[in-house]
This record gives structure tokens, sequence and C-alpha cells, in this order.
């Protein structure tokens, strides 16, 4: 069978918080399958040193800084891009944070700060993307949850509502845009072995939980989104719509 199904040459993918972790790791993805990469983040140096490294590898990227909580920041991007002919046919909302306290100790502005990241950047530079990739005719929206988008665990209910959000998101962004020609969908990682997830990955007990509790006995490792992400950013995935792809080593598969 031919490969050329999954080719993303000459198409253009912004990947919001791609410097690091999981969003570099499915940027680079994209990339190696073709695609120019615009890498997204909050700190423009963390963000040129991530394309230095890409450039060196022979991928094409660009740099695209940005708050993904400043809607005003998120629109002037978008001119930007848009004054210099720059079409956005892929949109990866990867960008993300955790806060863990239990709900009784949470403050307000923790809780929204969270969601702010974490959905309704999504929402924000989902709409923004659309509204470019509708006259176009095409485009594909790939939002990251979690386990969380279908299971709830103690101590960090900010976040498992956001990325509960983000599965019914994915779900309306289909429901409006499907018929312009825009697929939207969600991938959902389990445990990885990322930064943000490093003091549980310390932790001898909570380690053990997550091993012990996924059949593949193991955390996930980030280039391990690399083979979803491309297929839900190219053509083989163009009657895919409003779906959540879980990439949880059988996690949610079974008791």
């Amino acid at each position: 069978m031919s490969t050329a199904i999954f080719d993303l040459s000459g198409r253009t993918a912004l990947v919001t918080g791609s410097s690091r972790g999981l969003g570099r790791a499915m940027a680079e993805g994209l990339g190696r399958t073709g695609a120019r990469l615009l890498i997204n983040g909050t700190r423009a140096e963390a963000v040129a040193a991530a394309v230095a490294e890409m450039r060196a590898a022979g991928l094409d990227a660009e740099p695209l800084v940005f708050d993904v909580t400043d809607e005003a920041a998120i629109k002037a991007a978008f001119a930007s891009l848009d004054a210099q002919g720059i079409a956005v046919d892929i949109l990866v909302n990867n960008a993300g944070i955790q806060f863990r306290k239990p709900m009784v100790e949470l403050e307000t502005a923790d809780w929204q700060r969270v969601l702010d990241v974490n959905l309704t950047a999504a929402f924000v530079i989902g709409r923004e993307a659309a509204k470019r990739m509708i006259p176009r005719g095409h485009g594909k929206i790939i939002n990251i949850g979690s386990l969380t988008s279908a299971l709830a665990r103690a101590t960090i209910a900010p976040y498992t509502v956001a990325k509960g959000g983000i599965k019914l998101l994915t779900q309306a962004m289909a429901a409006e845009w499907a018929a312009s020609g825009i697929q939207a969908n969600a991938i959902g990682p389990g445990y990885m072995l990322t930064d943000m997830n490093e003091a549980l990955i310390s932790n001898e007990t909570f380690n053990a939980w997550v091993v012990g509790r996924t059949p593949s006995r193991r955390w996930g490792k980030p280039d391990e989104l690399i083979g979803t992400a491309v297929f839900l950013a190219s053509g083989a995935s163009d009657y895919v719509n409003g779906q959540i792809i879980y990439v949880d080593g059988g996690m949610l598969a079974v008791l």
C-alpha cells in the first residue's frame, strides 16, 4: 500500500505548546511527514531554540510566539500569518497545564487558569483557524484530550473538566464545520513520560499503579503519539470526524 495518503507536503501545521514535550514530538512527526511547522510557545527563547534544532534536523520550521490565553495575541498571530500569505492547514491544540489540589482547597482563580489554557484556548484558536479553513474548504483540527476526557481522578478537577470539555468541543467543531471540509478530532494520551508528569513518575507508589493498571505495563513515550497525529492530519482521516482516539497502552479498555 502506498504511503502517499499520509504525505503532508505542502501543508502548514500550527502546534501550540510545541517547544517541548508532547507538542514537540507531534510537531517533529508532522514535519518529518512533509509539513511546514509553526512552533508555538510563550517563551521566545525556548521557541527559537526548538526551531533551530528542528531546522538542523532538516525540518521546515518557523517560530510563532504567543500566549494561548491571550485572545488579542491569538488574533494578531493569525493576522500576521494572513499578511504573509501563510494558511494553517493543520491545527494541533496541544498547549496545556496541570494543577493538583483537592477541590475543597482549590481557589477559583486556579480553576479558571487551568480551564483557560486547556479548554478555552482550544476554542479561541480553533475558531480563528476555522474562519480561514472554511472558505478554503479543507482543514484538520486535532485537539489534545486525556484519559480524563473519559474518567476522573482525585485532585485534578479543573484538568479533568477541561479535558472532558475537549472531547465535546471536538464534537461541536465537527457538528458545525464538517460540511465545510474540516475534520476535527482529538487524541487522548495515556500516562506519558513528560516533564509535566515528572512528580508522578518519580513517585514510586503512583508509578507502580500506572504500570500495574496499564495492560502494556509501562508509561507511554511522546513519540508514540506521532502516528495518530499524522493519521488525523492527513488525507487518511478525511471521513473521520468528531472522534477521540486514546493512545493509552490499553488503560481505558480494561477494569
